[in-house]
Formats: C-alpha cells, sequence, structure tokens
C-alpha cells in the first residue's frame, strides 16, 4: 500500500481539513496490513482499514482528533478491546491535514516523525535516500517514533468506451481500487449515471473513437459501446494508435467479424491478436455485474497485459 497523495489533496480541497489515518504496524493477524489507509471529515470517510469495529471506533477517534487539531497514535488490541477474531494488535498514525500541510509532502516516500522526540532511525533514513537517489521502493515501517510511507505511482489509465449497463458496472467495480484513473467515453451526457464514482473522468465525444487520440500510449482500454460499428472504429484506432492492453466486449462470432474487418483495413493479425475478445470470465454468467467481476480480477492479476499471447486474457461472452 501506498501513500495517496493525490487522494489527500482532493479530499482536503473539497473538504478543508482531513483526517488520515494508516494502518502503521501490525503485530500478529489482523485485517488489514501496513499501509492501508482512510480519510475522515466530519459527516463522511473514504477508504478502509478494515475490521468493521476497529474501523468505527478509529473513524469516531479521528474526527474528534480533527476537531481538536492534533495528530494521534493509537495501538488497538483487536480481540481484547475490539471483540475481534482476528487475535493481534494494531498501531493507527492518524494526522490532521489542511491544504498547507498537503502541500509539502514531496518526493517518492513521506518520512515524518509520529511520536516521541527521537532522532530519525538510520536504517529508515537510509530508506528514504535510497528511495530520492535511485528510486528504490520503501515498505511502510514504523521503527522509532518514525514512520515511512511510499507516495503512490502514477495512476494506471484505464480508458472505458460505453456507459451501458457493462461500463456502468465495471466503472463502479474498478473505480474503488487503488492507483486507477479512469476515462470514462460516451456519447452525451445523458448516457451516464446521475451519479459517477469519485476521481472518475467523464469525457463526452460525438464520437468517441476520435478520443482515443487523447489516451497515454500505455492505456488500458475497454470498448463496452452499444454499437458494434462503434466499437469497430473505436478498435480500428486504438491499433494505430498504439495502447497497454485492450478488451472488446462480445461474442467469438462478432471477434471473428472483426478480426476480418481490422485485417481489410490493414491490421496485421499480430496486431489485432493484442485486443482481448471475449472479456472477462465465462463460468461467471453474463450479468454485467459478473462481467465486471472477470474483467477486474484479470486486470488486477495482469492477465490482461499486452504481452500475453492471447488466451486467457479478459475472456467473457456477451
Amino acid at each position: 500500500m501506498s501513500f495517496d497523495v493525490e487522494a489527500l489533496r482532493d479530499a482536503v480541497a473539497a473538504r478543508g481539513r482531513v483526517a488520515r489515518v494508516v494502518v502503521a504496524a501490525v503485530e500478529g493477524s489482523a485485517p488489514r496490513e501496513p499501509g492501508a489507509a482512510m480519510l475522515v471529515w466530519d459527516g463522511g470517510q473514504s477508504g478502509t482499514i478494515g475490521g468493521g469495529a476497529l474501523e468505527f471506533e478509529a473513524a469516531a477517534e479521528a474526527r474528534a482528533a480533527l476537531a481538536e487539531g492534533r495528530d494521534a497514535v493509537w495501538r488497538k488490541p483487536l480481540g481484547p478491546a475490539l471483540g475481534q477474531c482476528c487475535g493481534g494488535a494494531v498501531v493507527l498514525v492518524c494526522e490532521a491535514y489542511d491544504a498547507a500541510r498537503v502541500e509539502a509532502l514531496d518526493g517518492p516516500a513521506v518520512l515524518r516523525r509520529v511520536a516521541g522526540d527521537s532522532d530519525v532511525p538510520l536504517a529508515l533514513k537510509r530508506d528514504m535516500a535510497r528511495a530520492r537517489g535511485a528510486g528504490a521502493a520503501v515498505e511502510t515501517r514504523l521503527s522509532g517514533g518514525w514512520l515511512i510511507e511510499p507516495v503512490a505511482r502514477p495512476a494506471r489509465s484505464v480508458w472505458v468506451y460505453g456507459a451501458g449497463h457493462v461500463g456502468r458496472a465495471i466503472v463502479g467495480v474498478l473505480a474503488p481500487l487503488p492507483e486507477m484513473a479512469i476515462t470514462w467515453v460516451d456519447t452525451s451526457a445523458e448516457r451516464f449515471p446521475e451519479t459517477v464514482p469519485e476521481g472518475v473522468t467523464q469525457l463526452v465525444a460525438a464520437n468517441p473513437a476520435d478520443a482515443v487520440r487523447h489516451a497515454p500510449g500505455e492505456a488500458e482500454h475497454l470498448v463496452l459501446t452499444y454499437s458494434h460499428a462503434l466499437d469497430l472504429e473505436i478498435c480500428h484506432r486504438l491499433l494505430g494508435h498504439g495502447f497497454g492492453a485492450a478488451g472488446l466486449i462480445g461474442s467469438a462470432t462478432k471477434w471473428a467479424r472483426f478480426r476480418s474487418r481490422l485485417a481489410a483495413l490493414g491490421h496485421a493479425p499480430e496486431s489485432i491478436a493484442r485486443i482481448r475478445c471475449p472479456i472477462g470470465d465465462p463460468g461467471l454468467g453474463k450479468h454485467p455485474q459478473a462481467i465486471a467481476v472477470g474483467v477486474a480480477a484479470e486486470m488486477l492479476a495482469g492477465t490482461g497485459a499486452a504481452e500475453q499471447d492471447g488466451e486467457g486474457a479478459w475472456q467473457t461472452h456477451s
């Protein structure tokens, strides 16, 4: 898990002051790993540190700390104190952020003292130097009252074409996942749901295929529109533009026709084969949410990666 500075910055911009609660250390069995975090403000919260009762109590204490403008560190025994079955304990760090404090966050990792008055431990100082100098990865670690966390890397760019039932289901599943930057494309604003998940960028284009040129070259694309002709045009544009991975909803018959038409448009068979069709997991069925779960699982597992040979990636039927 990483420190999502951008999500914190957005929350502070919207709410003014926000408390961030992070699992700094785990002893024994616990619901979440070090680095899991949630943001808490007066009247709301986002993210999760897991554990039900743990999260409920921590959110209440975070709101009290935020109201008083203070940071806090809590050790929570999960069994005796909260009646949970995990049996372990977690150390939570709660920090109150405003715009000025967020702007002070800089670099590939965040190192700060959260308790006591000791100097920074040498091991954490070395971790920070390696992160800044060589871009080395660091892990969330609490030592000697100091906490280091890696800053979230640039978000994974996912472009979804189509705001129908399957598009809505897929966006709903993917949007809460960390480090996902979703651009959602359709032909009119009316085709999107009234409430779009936080962090999702809506892009209205009379011809969604025209949006392809704006996507990063490493972006992942899911083509789910209401029109086979539009799906074909988007696939054609993607093959000319470049992509990290691409998936098309449809049947084996639809894909056979698309392969023939894309070949007629001048695309080589090996390039066409990089587009995955069908997408998802056929064993889960055709329900939009089932397709979404299958697609998300394969994206998280990396089986939709562009270098795959065409088998097993983003496969389902529509």
